[in-house]
């Protein structure tokens, strides 16, 4: 669905790093964890595309016996569009449309979900925590970045009573290094307990995961950062390469489409 949202708060968290609220209909309630929305920040041609962003959190609120729907999204400023965004305002309004894509499958409740995200990957990761925690399932976060500034809202998962991980690449929170060690460690303890992993990141640790997933057996999820331009199929500028993929017979997935959640396995890793 398409809609004009006003802005409740649009806060800067961390440097370069913004948390944005806005209002929706009752309809945006049944919005799943994993799926997005496309943004259009104004209404001229600059920037031209919408911006896709991921629903990090939504819910309700009463005023003057109205019940009103939320929802609130993680943003990086990295370009014109939102550097633009990041300078709107409460009560500005911009159009909204969605929410769009396959979200993540919450699985059996009788295993542990483990949760991997690196800098803005972990905006999809909340509203999945949250669910999974109201199906009773053991629910663990590891959360890398290359800083502390890149280890979002962990106030927000600590809150949910999430066990947490966490890795920097400089050593300025948690352990020094990739937040991989700190799975593969975990995974060792565990077994051969049930598990399955959820991802969302940057491109190198989404290879690193699904490598370990297909070396340890386990279900792994992975929410992939396509450059979408229209957030509906139309242009396919998203692709990504599934498994089956050769020069004879070409194996394209549309990541606003068929994903943004896909099983690991189903793409082409090269591992």
């Amino acid at each position: 669905m398409q809609f004009s949202s006003k802005i409740l708060s649009n806060v800067r968290i961390a440097p370069d790093y913004w948390r944005i609220r806005l209002t929706a209909p009752q309809e945006f309630v049944s919005a799943r964890p994993g799926q997005f929305v496309m943004v259009r920040i104004a209404d001229g041609i600059t920037p031209l595309l919408r911006r896709p962003l991921a629903v990090f959190n939504l819910g309700t609120q009463a005023s003057a016996g109205v019940t009103q729907v939320w929802f609130e999204m993680l943003y990086k400023v990295v370009g014109k569009g939102t550097a633009l965004l990041s300078t709107l305002r409460e009560s500005d309004v911009v159009d909204i449309l969605g929410p769009l894509g396959n979200g993540f499958d919450l699985g059996n409740d009788d295993e542990e979900k483990l949760l991997v995200g690196g800098g803005i990957g972990l905006a999809p990761l909340y509203l999945l925590a949250r669910e999974l925690l109201k199906r009773s399932s053991p629910v663990r976060l590891f959360a890398g970045g290359r800083t502390r500034d890149d280890l979002l809202c962990l106030a927000d998962f600590e809150c949910l009573g999430v066990g947490r991980h966490c890795a920097t690449e400089d050593g300025s929170f948690g352990a020094k290094g990739f937040v991989t060690v700190a799975l593969n460690r975990h995974l060792d303890e565990l077994g051969d307990k049930k598990a399955t992993l959820y991802a969302c990141g940057p491109d190198g640790m989404l290879h690193a995961l699904a490598k370990i997933a297909a070396g340890r057996r386990l279900p792994c999820q992975v929410s992939l950062e396509g450059a979408m331009a229209c957030g509906v199929g139309a242009c396919l500028g998203c692709v990504a390469t599934g498994k089956d993929h050769s020069p004879q017979t070409p194996d394209y997935r549309c990541v606003c489409t068929e994903g943004p959640v896909f099983e690991s396995s189903e793409l082409k890793w090269g591992v």
